[in-house]
C-alpha cells in the first residue's frame, strides 16, 4: 500500500493477538519490522513466518524503559531509523475493586500506562530529530466510557486517550510534524480474556465474544489506514467494534 513501503515500524505486544496480525498486515504490505514481546519463542516464530531480512525481534518487556531503548537501537542498527511506533502490549485482569487485587491494578498501571510512556521516550528522541514520525496507541471502547469490573483498566486506557491527545497539541506547537493516533477497540478475539479470573460475568463476556467478535485483523486493518495516510494526514481516533455490540 502507498506510504507503507519500506517504513520501519515498532508493534510492542507482537506476540499473539492484534500486534501479531498487525505484524502480518503491515509486512505483506511492505513495512519493516521491529517486534517486542515477552514471549521470545513466538517472536522468533513469527519473524521466520515474515522473512528476518526485513523483520527483527527483541524479547523485552514494556514496564522496563532500558528494555525499550534497546528495542530502538535494534531499530536504528538493523534499519536506520524509525518511523512508526505501535505501542499496543496490554493487560486486563478484570475485577471489582472491592475485590482489592492490588497486584492486577499495579500491572495494568505498569503495562497499559508505563509501557507505552517508556516505548514513546524512547522513539521521541528519534521523531524529533528526524521532524517526523507516527504514534499508535491501543486503547480500548473502556477508554471512552466507564465499565463496571474493569475501573482500573478504563482508567489506564482514559489515560492513553487524555495524554496522546495533550501530546498531539505540543508536537503541533512544536513543530515536529508527529502523527498520533489512538485505536479503540471493541471485543477482538484476544488473548485478554484469558487474564480474568473464573466468574459468572466472564462466562458471559466470553460466550459474547464467541458469537460476535472480531479477529483481530480488523484492528490490523485499521492501522495499516492510519500508516498509509499521506504525511500531513493525522487520522486521529479509530473505533473499531462488532456491528451487534453497544
Amino acid at each position: 500500500m502507498q506510504n507503507v513501503e519500506g517504513k520501519v515500524v515498532i508493534i510492542t505486544g507482537a506476540s499473539s493477538g492484534i500486534g501479531e496480525e498487525t505484524a502480518r498486515v503491515l509486512a505483506q504490505n511492505g513495512a519493516k519490522l521491529v517486534l517486542s514481546a515477552r514471549r521470545e519463542e513466538r517472536l522468533r516464530a513469527l519473524a521466520e513466518e515474515l522473512g528476518t531480512e526485513r523483520v527483527a525481534y527483541l524479547k523485552s518487556d514494556v514496564s522496563c524503559q532500558e528494555d525499550m531503548q534497546r528495542l530502538v537501537a535494534l531499530a536504528k542498527e538493523r534499519f536506520g531509523r524509525i518511523d512508526v511506533l505501535f505501542a499496543n502490549a496490554g493487560v486486563m485482569p478484570a475485577g471489582n475493586m472491592s475485590e482489592l487485587k492490588v497486584k492486577d491494578w499495579l500491572s495494568m498501571v505498569d503495562i497499559n500506562i508505563k509501557g507505552v510512556l517508556f516505548s514513546m521516550a524512547a522513539v521521541l528522541p528519534e521523531f524529533t530529530a528526524q521532524r517526523s514520525g507516527q504514534i499508535i496507541v491501543t486503547s480500548s471502547l473502556a477508554g471512552t466510557k466507564s465499565v463496571p469490573g474493569n475501573a482500573v483498566y478504563c482508567g489506564t486506557k482514559h489515560f492513553v486517550r487524555t495524554m496522546l491527545d495533550s501530546f498531539h497539541s505540543e508536537s503541533v506547537m512544536e513543530h515536529t510534524n508527529i502523527r498520533t493516533t489512538i485505536i479503540y477497540p471493541g471485543a477482538i478475539k484476544t488473548e485478554l480474556l484469558n487474564m480474568v479470573a473464573p466468574s459468572e460475568t466472564k462466562q458471559m463476556v466470553e460466550q459474547f465474544y464467541q458469537n460476535v467478535a472480531l479477529t483481530p485483523d480488523a484492528i490490523a486493518s485499521a492501522v495499516l489506514y492510519a500508516v498509509s495516510q499521506p504525511d500531513n494526514v493525522d487520522i486521529s481516533d479509530i473505533v473499531v467494534r462488532p456491528t451487534q455490540e453497544g
